[in-house]
């Protein structure tokens, strides 16, 4: 409970805790004080069913035992374990401790599993079987959201099973990617190029660089414009593999094709992430991983 807003809400559940747990008791002791006055044959003087009586037995003491120890053991959860607000509990335990034991107990398993492979080049790790098989769960459980199960992505998250790699796709640089995340932006661009129609003229010259359906007027006037885009982009449009700038000059299209999708980018721009895998998975699975995605458009041209 750690990620409170402030310190108010760290209080009020240690004290709603507490209370509820001092409430229950001290609701026992007045109800084993309160006696009713029985009736000659002890009975409280209910009937139901015409011959049901209640009786004024006391509640066993064995029962009333198992209250108080609920009690006791409830204030004795909340000293050793977290639940008082943002009291860590004497044990120091966390769900987050206990996940971190358990993959560390996993890797130590898995360790000689993987030792098999570390020293191996991609290329070789590629070509194995038994490593591409586990390569694959590694990708279905920690790529696959984002990529899809087949590594061919989706708008936004780039297709993992084609030649065409924002960041390079040599073996080094997939298990950089990995390791360490990406952070790709491309600034709002509108203000640099100038009037809306020069953004729309800009838009058909970038798609004439790929040969894609275009005006070809719009685009010859769009040509100048496109030294905004250029730092990045390449004088060419052939992208830049340093800054993860996409080839324009080719046609795949990361966020959406066609001349709306393209003004739509120069407008607004955008901000794409991959996320560090570096403390999900050990530098052993990162070498096993990045070798199965650096063999997928290789894997997938064969199953064509």
């Amino acid at each position: 409970m750690s990620d409170f807003f402030n310190d108010f809400w760290s209080y009020y559940v240690a004290v709603l805790s507490l209370a509820s747990i001092l409430a229950c008791g001290l609701l026992l002791w007045l109800t084993a004080r309160v006696r009713a006055t029985p009736s000659a044959d002890n009975t409280t003087g209910h009937v139901w069913d015409e011959d049901l009586r209640e009786a004024n037995n006391p509640m066993p003491r064995w029962w009333m035992g198992l209250f108080v120890l609920t009690i006791v053991f409830g204030l004795g959860y909340l000293v050793a374990y977290p639940g008082l607000g943002s009291y860590q509990g004497e044990l120091g335990w966390s769900t987050d401790g206990e996940y971190a034991k358990d993959m560390a107990a996993a890797n130590r398993e898995l360790e000689p599993v993987y030792a098999a492979y570390t020293a191996l080049p991609a290329d070789k790790v590629a070509a194995d079987p038994q490593a591409m098989a586990i390569g694959e769960r590694l990708f279905l459980n920690n790529c696959a959201q984002c990529h899809g199960s087949d590594g061919r992505g989706s708008k936004g998250f780039p297709n993992l099973a084609d030649s065409d790699w924002l960041y390079g796709g040599s073996p080094e640089k997939i298990s950089e990617t990995i390791h360490k995340g990406r952070i790709g932006v491309m600034p709002p661009m509108a203000a640099a190029v100038g009037t809306p129609d020069d953004v729309k003229n800009l838009a058909n010259y970038v798609l004439s660089l790929s040969g894609s359906p275009h005006d070809s007027l719009r685009a010859g006037l769009g040509k100048s414009k496109f030294s905004a885009c250029a730092s990045c982009h390449g004088v060419t449009g052939a992208g830049n593999p340093e800054l993860g700038a996409p080839n324009l000059s080719d046609k795949v299209w990361l966020h959406g094709y066609g001349q709306e999708a393209i003004i739509a980018m120069i407008n607004t721009g955008k901000t794409n992430q991959m996320p560090a895998q570096q403390g999900r998975l050990t530098d052993a699975q990162i070498h096993v991983l990045a070798a199965y995605v650096w063999g997928l458009p290789a894997r997938q041209a064969l199953a064509r």
